[in-house]
This record gives C-alpha cells, structure tokens and sequence, in this order.
C-alpha cells in the first residue's frame, strides 16, 4: 500500500513539471492550439496564418504588471494591425474574468483562455516559480512573436510588462 502511495506521489509530481517542450527555437513551428476567447469563440492559431501573431503569455488578469502589458497593448494596436500583426493575450484565466478584464481597461484584442495550463505547458512557460520561499507552477511572461507561416520569429523571455509591447512594435518591419 505504501509503495502505491508513492508512485501516486510521483506521478502528481510529474504532472506539475514544466512540459519538455520548452526547448522552442526560432524557426521551429509553433505548437497549435484551439481554445476560447473572453467572449466564447472559438479560437485556433491557424486562423491567423497569412498575419504575425504576438502571442503574448501572462501571468493573471487585473494584476499591476499584466494590466500595463494589457494597456500598452491596446495603446498601440493600431501601429500593429499596420503592421500586419494581431496580438493575442493568454492566461489560466477563464473567459468570464478575461471578459471584465478587457471590458474594465478597454482592451481591443482577443484575450486566450488556458485554464488548464496546457498551452503554456506546449509553449515552455509553465515553469516552477517561487515567492516569499514559496514554490508553485505559473506562467513565466513570455511573448512569442509567430510569422506569417506559423513559424516561430522571436522569443521573448522574463519580459518588463509596460515596455515590451512598446519596444517589439518598433522591431517590427513597417
């Protein structure tokens, strides 16, 4: 019974680890997905081949950080749709939360449910995290910039929330 326990242990453990899909290089496919909007539709990634996706990851809705992100996003979506670019949010949050989220701030882009963490797991960005000597399993802010074939172009990794979307934009070609 005991040993039962264990490998019961074990496999719990295994289950929160980050997917080893996190080796993502440039160039590479991005993994698909199909998941929800904050309205309910219907989303998959292959909708938006023809156009660059910024798929950015955070962490959750409403927070300090993720609402600059949010916010700078929005202020400049127009000098992305110019430049052929959409941009996609995705969080653990479900869609009623993402729906007041972007209501609350005005946002004007999709924001991508991911409640069971299984995008961000594809993507790499469900890591183990740790605060005030706590450890748990979230989602480490990540922007992924996809071209207009669905391969990866950029990675953008431990991003500072208010000035990434602001310095990507300027990176893109006009």
């Amino acid at each position: 019974m005991r040993i039962e326990k264990v490998v019961e242990l074990q496999t719990a453990c295994f289950l929160l680890k980050p997917n080893p899909m996190s080796h993502l290089s440039i160039g590479m496919q991005a993994p698909t997905f199909t998941t929800t909007d904050q309205d309910g539709n219907s989303v998959k990634l292959q909708d938006y081949l023809g156009k660059t996706v910024i798929l950015y990851f955070y962490p959750k809705d409403d927070t300090p950080g993720c609402t600059r992100q949010a916010c700078a996003y929005r202020d400049h979506i127009a000098a992305y749709q110019q430049r052929n670019a959409v941009v996609l949010g995705i969080s653990p949050n479900d869609a009623a939360s993402h729906q007041n989220f972007s209501q609350k701030y005005g946002l004007n882009f999709p924001l991508l449910t991911d409640p069971d963490s299984t995008i961000a797991a594809q993507y790499g960005v469900w890591v183990e995290k740790k605060m005030y000597g706590r450890t748990y399993m979230g989602i480490e802010r990540t922007t992924f910039e996809i071209d207009v074939e669905g391969n990866l172009k950029n990675i953008f990794r431990k991003v500072k929330p208010a000035e990434h979307p602001i310095a990507h934009l300027a990176s893109l070609p006009s």
